[in-house]
């Protein structure tokens, strides 16, 4: 007997590619949501980076009674028997460590030795050049891990450098002030002749009215301006072709050597912030990677983002701590 059975359904081939392009319409539009989700969770934690940053600093203000300071110049590592302010060698990032919970990196090389250079002090501060610290990097712009530096020789004045290594590096630099950088014509080579030289005959000393400088030792009553309305820590602009290598000058040492263009930005007119651009130097400068503005923690621990679009004028008055200028940030 035979039996007619219904004919089976099945799609076309039309019908098929046309599910196929519906698929990928989908996931084309879902794509960019996904990655500005992502963006979004990485600008975030860089500016939970900078709160943790500026909370460091105050607390290191209530602690010693003034900011950390720059450091001295990039010939010097942090010194732990150096103490605090503008007898300590080493970056503000050195400064705050113990505020970070990384009091055990802060102390190596310690050795009783406050005007002599020592071998365990030497290998200390190698170790702790070699350590990561997740705080120094923004997300969004590279994996925190040790990137390589200049690889001529430079001299280290208590550190032993080996050049052309890879050490950390950091994405954040402190408000230096509104005064041209200058590198001084004699560096003191050793911790007798820094402690006697006359710090004050430099112009990036003397002349500067930002926060964190050279040899510095700002208290918060000197901040006149108000704490709310004067930078502190930001994020440094950077050539986006360089996040990985040996970049210009201000990406070339690690973060915790003295004062220098890697860790501090002078807001002169000409250096306004900038996102990061492939193959353009704009060093000394505020920045980032994150579209249309960059983050700062201010002197009273509050973290703001600043539009790129910001005026000149009004980025270099909330980069000076006493010019008695009304400046503040736009919403």
């Amino acid at each position: 007997m035979r039996t007619n059975f219904p004919p089976k359904k099945a799609f076309t081939l039309v019908e098929l590619l046309v599910v196929i392009a519906i698929i990928g319409m989908l996931v084309g539009l879902l794509l960019p949501a996904v990655q500005q989700a992502r963006e979004a969770a990485r600008q975030m934690q860089c500016g939970n980076n900078l709160k943790q940053i500026g909370l460091a600093c105050l607390n290191h203000e209530s602690n010693c009674q003034r900011l950390p300071s720059a450091g001295w110049t990039p010939y010097w590592e942090g010194d732990p028997d150096n103490g605090i302010g503008p007898e300590q060698p080493g970056s503000w990032a050195y400064a705050i460590l113990p505020f970070l919970e990384q009091n055990a990196l802060y102390q190596l090389g310690a050795d009783g030795q406050k005007t002599e250079k020592t071998e365990t002090q030497c290998n200390g501060s190698l170790t702790r050049a070699q350590s990561v610290v997740t705080t120094w990097f923004c997300p969004s712009r590279r994996s925190p891990k040790l990137y390589p530096i200049l690889t001529e020789s430079q001299y280290v004045a208590n550190c032993k450098y080996t050049p052309g290594g890879s050490y950390c590096k950091g994405d954040y630099s402190c408000n230096y002030g509104n005064n041209i950088w200058a590198n001084a014509t004699y560096e003191p080579s050793t911790v007798s002749a820094a402690k006697n030289f006359n710090w004050n005959s430099l112009p990036q000393c003397k002349d500067s009215n930002g926060t964190l400088f050279k040899h510095s030792g700002i208290k918060m009553g000197e901040i006149r301006d108000g704490t709310t309305n004067t930078y502190l820590i930001g994020e440094k602009y950077m050539p986006a072709n360089e996040y990985e290598i040996c970049g210009g000058t201000n990406d070339n040492i690690y973060i915790y050597r003295g004062a220098d263009t890697d860790n501090c930005v002078t807001c002169v007119k000409a250096n306004v912030p900038m996102q990061d651009r492939a193959g353009y130097r704009h060093d000394h400068a505020f920045g980032s990677t994150h579209a249309g503005s960059f983050g700062i923690s201010m002197c009273d621990g509050s973290v703001a983002r600043v539009s790129y679009s910001i005026d000149a004028e009004l980025n270099m008055y909330l980069s000076q701590r006493n010019d008695g200028k009304p400046a503040t940030l736009p919403n």
